[in-house]
């Protein structure tokens, strides 16, 4: 999930890279003549009209003088640096920044179909599996949209809804989700809410329709029906909430194996990931998630922020995080589940979340023990085990509830990610046929190499090998660049 994207994210930091270097070309040329366009100058020996010239301070021996050819290298090679850092920093993943002001807003998927729910199941518009659909949602009504199954394969609907900054919520106004045969019976449901902090940020439902051994509802291929709904219109603003939702896929097993979920795993809560932070900006939105690997990381939230990250994770591996907010220059206040972490499973249902108040102090908050992903989870009763049931991107999500403003300020506040990783890898269930989107449920070569790992890299990581090879298309360009410049600078100097 996302390899479309990332695609798409390399050719835009190559098109960066290169309009970069255009606008540094110009500067060059005005560089070298010392300025932006023709200029008239004093002669050197001729001081500015009634003033004294100020004694000369020598830095090097009298015999030796700076040639003009150096002094314009040195700004030139001076300008390519900043140059290059703001390059750079164009072309990371998630690395755009924002302004002082309110909290970026949630971006939606590039290229997500337009789709208008109906307020009947009869002329409801179809949804594709592996697609993703923009659409929206009024305060009051049931909105339907339709799905055409197989008997083959387990279907997941995930409905993110955007509410506006305006209106107030309540801990209870969020959404509901279902997913329905063609008579109205209920395949599954599943709800969302803004909980105790009553700050408006996107929530995310998910439905299923699954084909499981002795299921006597939902089994047959045919049509089916996703509904989307307020969970509480009397409590929710007035104005129409956006909707983001994605379709997939998951092919039955080519066989049979255990139909129920593991009972023994380790289950002690995980040790924190130790480790200095490094630098990484996480996206506004799952379609922009910013990838991580197991370490600490390092990012800025602003009250009323939701930042999203993703982390591959293979069958037969358990993943945890914690999320540290750094403390306020004047503790004095007191904001309810104010620090909100939650993880969401490769089909963006959400497996667990956590959320503790702040009081201007630092505070750390982190997910429950989780079982390694296992494809039997999901005969599990626990709707945690159940979730952990397929491997790939799992996405780490943090908030920051809005009333934080309130008491502490806009910020941005110091934010701390720790991702872990433990259990050895494995095979997962030979699938009989393809998920769609493809190779959902796989963590790929691609993956890996696109979720760097915090700490000094491995020489041996065939994963850090692949990120330096598939840099040339952004900053190594633009350091082979700098490099030609460079020898030629010196070159002239001499």
């Amino acid at each position: 999930m996302g390899h479309g994207r990332s695609g798409r994210a390399t050719r835009a930091g190559e098109r960066e890279g290169w309009r970069v270097m255009g606008r540094w070309c110009t500067a060059w040329r005005h560089a070298g003549s010392g300025g932006a366009g023709p200029r008239t100058a004093a002669p050197a020996s001729a001081p500015a009209p009634g003033r004294r010239r100020a004694p000369r301070r020598r830095t090097e021996p009298a015999s030796r003088t700076v040639p003009a050819s150096r002094t314009a290298s040195v700004r030139r090679l001076a300008l390519v640096t900043a140059v290059l850092a703001t390059a750079t920093a164009a072309a990371l993943p998630g690395g755009a920044a924002f302004a002082a002001g309110d909290a970026p807003g949630y971006a939606f998927a590039d290229g997500a179909q337009r789709i208008e729910g109906t307020n009947a199941a009869s002329d409801a518009a179809a949804l594709t599996a592996g697609a993703t659909y923009r659409s929206s949602l009024p305060r009051d009504g049931t909105l339907y949209y339709r799905l055409d199954l197989d008997a083959a394969s387990d279907a997941y609907v995930s409905v993110t809804a955007v509410p506006g900054s305006a209106g107030e919520v309540t801990a209870v106004d969020g959404i509901r989700v279902s997913v329905q045969d063609a008579e109205g019976g209920s395949c599954s449901s599943d709800s969302a809410t803004f909980g105790a902090a009553h700050s408006p940020r996107p929530v995310t439902a998910w439905g299923m329709r699954e084909i499981a051994p002795g299921g006597n509802r939902c089994q047959e291929p045919g049509t089916y029906y996703v509904t989307v709904e307020r969970a509480r219109p009397q409590d929710s603003p007035p104005e129409d909430w956006d909707l983001e939702l994605t379709v997939a896929t998951e092919p039955r097993p080519a066989r049979t194996d255990a139909t129920e979920a593991p009972e023994a795993w380790d289950s002690a809560s995980p040790e924190a990931v130790p480790g200095e932070p490094e630098p990484r900006t996480g996206g506004n939105g799952f379609a922009h998630a910013t990838p991580l690997g197991p370490g600490a990381w390092r990012d800025g939230i602003r009250p009323g922020q939701t930042l999203y990250y993703k982390v591959p994770v293979d069958w037969g591996r358990q993943v945890y995080a914690t999320a540290e907010l750094d403390g306020a220059q004047e503790a004095s206040g007191y904001a309810t589940g104010a620090l909100r972490l939650a993880l969401h499973n490769p089909v963006r249902g959400e497996v667990d979340d956590a959320a503790k108040g702040y009081t201007g102090r630092p505070a750390t908050v982190g997910l429950a023990a989780l079982p390694p992903v296992a494809y039997p989870n999901r005969y599990a009763t626990s709707g945690q085990v159940g979730a952990v049931r397929f491997a790939g991107d799992y996405y780490v999500v943090v908030h920051l509830a809005a009333q934080v403003a309130e008491d502490f300020g806009a910020g941005p506040f110091g934010l701390t990610l720790r991702v872990g990783l433990r259990g050895s890898a494995r095979s997962g269930p030979d699938y009989a046929g393809e998920s769609r989107p493809k190779g959902l449920f796989a963590v790929s070569a691609q993956d890996r190499a696109a979720a760097p790992e915090s700490g000094p890299p491995d020489d041996d990581d065939p994963a850090m090998k692949a990120v330096a090879v598939g840099g040339i298309g952004t900053g190594s360009l633009l350091l082979a660049g700098l490099t030609v410049w460079t020898a030629a600078a010196r070159r002239r100097a001499r």
